[in-house]
């Protein structure tokens, strides 16, 4: 898969380099920012309660 990826990139390696950089980066903003968050509301959904009688 990587491989396959690597050969549609353009460019020269250093060009390449940098588009999967950014790639990367791109797809660990989208994880935080909406798929983290929306997974969490889904498994986390229990209400957690310190008792201090």
């Amino acid at each position: 898969m990587y491989a396959a990826l690597w050969r549609v990139l353009p460019g020269p390696v250093w060009a390449r380099i940098i588009l999967v950089l950014i790639l990367l980066v791109a797809v660990l903003a989208v994880l935080a920012t909406w798929v983290y968050p929306w997974i969490d509301g889904i498994i986390n959904n229990q209400e957690a309660t310190v008792g201090g009688s």
